[in-house]
């Protein structure tokens, strides 16, 4: 099935497509280490792979948008790229990764599938423009602080370069003090933009800064909000998994336990081919 205006976009060996099956993104949220990462790449692999469902592992080398100056960023640069090199050549996988700075654009290009602009920085144009000038896929975090509406001019500015493989994903909307709201019509909307639209269903469930000095969150929410997004149709879901939450590094508190992943996303699979079998 075919979504019209939106064009697919091919991340490895998978393609992201609008009305094909959906893809999943997800990993922890930072490496925590080399056998951290390598495991969790494996298990997520495992489970997508006995369910078909195309999978890109996701970690970031460096958090730079902690809460604390005190708070765990990651390996950073040189280490996390080598660790995400790996992942991709013994798990067989492609990563996709946040980039924070400019002067780490050519570096992480040479190492990734996908490179991820953090979703306070989508509207920085001169950072937007090097990030698509790598030549990879991109994928946009839609900041929190705007509208569906306000992403058409973003992903326009991002591929006012030439690069045409742009993907924007939706992390809910601030909503008062320490909270956020999903409005699933900005699932629809975002299509507009012409990229195919992913649904961050871990970020979404955040209460930034709930904790005063470290962002909090609702996870039992993670699968109610995932299983809506996808009823209403998106080209992947984002997800960050953790084995112990409880003891994740960073964003443990908006995880989804890699124990209930098997479930979750066999009801997902499930309400996707149902959905788009239904309008195709």
């Amino acid at each position: 099935m075919t979504v019209s205006g939106v064009a697919p976009v091919r991340v490895g060996d998978l393609v992201v497509d609008q009305g094909g099956p959906f893809t999943l993104v997800a990993g922890p949220c930072v490496i925590e280490s080399r056998d951290s990462a390598l495991r969790h790449a494996e298990r997520t692999a495992q489970i997508a792979g006995r369910l078909g469902v195309p999978y890109v592992f996701k970690a970031s080398y460096d958090k730079a948008n902690r809460t604390s100056v005190g708070s765990f960023r990651g390996p950073g640069l040189d280490a996390g790229l080598e660790i995400l090199a790996e992942v991709r050549s013994e798990v067989g996988v492609p990563v996709i990764t946040d980039v924070h700075e400019r002067q780490d654009v050519a570096a992480v290009a040479e190492v990734v599938d996908v490179l991820q602009t953090p979703a306070f920085l989508c509207r920085q144009t001169d950072f937007l423009l090097a990030v698509c000038g790598a030549g990879k896929p991109v994928n946009i975090k839609k900041g929190q602080f705007l509208s569906p509406q306000e992403a058409l001019p973003m992903v326009a500015k991002a591929r006012s370069g030439g690069n045409s493989q742009v993907m924007v994903t939706e992390r809910g909307f601030t909503f008062g003090y320490q909270n956020l709201v999903v409005d699933y019509r900005s699932l629809v909307m975002l299509r507009q933009t012409g990229a195919p639209v992913l649904f961050d269903a871990t970020h979404s469930v955040q209460l930034p800064g709930g904790t005063g000095d470290a962002t909090g969150g609702q996870p039992a929410f993670i699968p109610h909000l995932a299983r809506a997004a996808v009823a209403v149709g998106v080209a992947g879901v984002f997800m960050e998994v953790h084995e112990d939450p409880a003891r994740a590094l960073s964003d443990g508190s908006n995880s989804l336990a890699l124990d209930q992943l098997p479930g979750l996303l066999a009801a997902l699979k499930a309400v996707d081919d149902l959905v788009k079998g239904m309008t195709a």
